[in-house]
């Protein structure tokens, strides 16, 4: 079962979250038939969605990240809502590795217009990458330590544990998060060990105040559905639409999230701009 805990911890200068979402990047191998490499690196990306998709405020909230790889290495994708549904996809040219490239994120909690903010990748590490979009794009002070571990084929554990400083934390409070981070080293082998909850029990137990410690439970989720898909190519119009099943038998659209193809034969394209 994917889990995320989130709390406030020493003294509510600090705000922790603790992830285990080993079963939704086995849900997206299912859906994408991912090699190892191509698995981590998603996963990786599919568990910083997650945790930014719990820190969403507004229940219309979203937020994309989207890694553009150098030269011609490929694009991955992931997204989430605030209900923790959490999609992405990664293109196969990219081999699984993040060879150069920017990281962009859009964030839109439904209050204001979306944030969009872009780094430069600095390296193949998803936590380091994070990291550096939080001190560059949002100026927030983050430690971030998520990691996958694969065996023939399958996720065994992914997840891990981020840290941000709220203002005012102190120094004593910012020198004992340092040092407990220590022990996340090697997030996906804390996680295999663990689970969210010995993590929690483990490391984290007395910190938080009684009552103050919240438990959610992300999903591989894709928000497509024939309906809104049918929004999307109704605005082509009726005529266009129309040609396009005279010339390929159909009007197809393909969901890269969910790996879904929806088909609209001309009896669906006459049925959809009936008055």
């Amino acid at each position: 079962m994917n889990k995320l805990y989130k709390a406030l911890i020493y003294d509510r200068q600090i705000s922790l979250s603790v992830l285990e979402t080993t079963k939704m990047v086995n849900d997206a191998i299912a859906v994408h038939g991912l090699d190892e490499n191509s698995a981590v690196t998603l996963g990786g990306l599919l568990t910083c969605a997650t945790f930014m998709s719990g820190c969403l405020k507004n229940d219309s909230g979203a937020v994309s990240l989207t890694v553009k790889a150098g030269g011609d290495a490929g694009t991955v994708s992931v997204s989430g809502d605030k209900n923790l549904h959490i999609r992405g996809y990664i293109d196969g040219s990219c081999g699984g590795r993040l060879n150069g490239g920017y990281l962009t994120v859009l964030k839109d909690d439904g209050f204001y217009r979306p944030f969009v903010g872009t780094c430069e990748l600095v390296g193949d590490d998803v936590s380091r990458n994070l990291m550096q979009y939080f001190q560059m794009s949002e100026q927030i002070d983050t430690a971030v330590s998520v990691g996958v571990k694969m065996r023939d084929g399958k996720c065994v554990a992914a997840g891990g544990v981020v840290m941000q400083l709220l203002p005012g934390t102190s120094e004593e409070n910012m020198d004992k998060a340092e040092q407990l981070m220590q022990s996340f080293v090697n997030p996906a082998e804390v996680v295999l060990k663990y689970g969210a909850d010995g993590i929690m029990e483990n490391f984290f137990k007395g910190l938080a105040r009684d009552g103050e410690i919240y438990t959610y439970f992300p999903e591989y989720k894709c928000n497509c559905s024939r309906k809104k898909t049918e929004g999307v190519i109704v605005p082509l119009g009726r005529d266009e639409l129309l040609k396009i099943t005279e010339e390929e038998g159909c009007v197809k659209v393909h969901c890269h999230y969910c790996n879904t193809d929806y088909a609209f034969t001309r009896k669906d394209i006459e049925e959809l701009f009936k008055l």
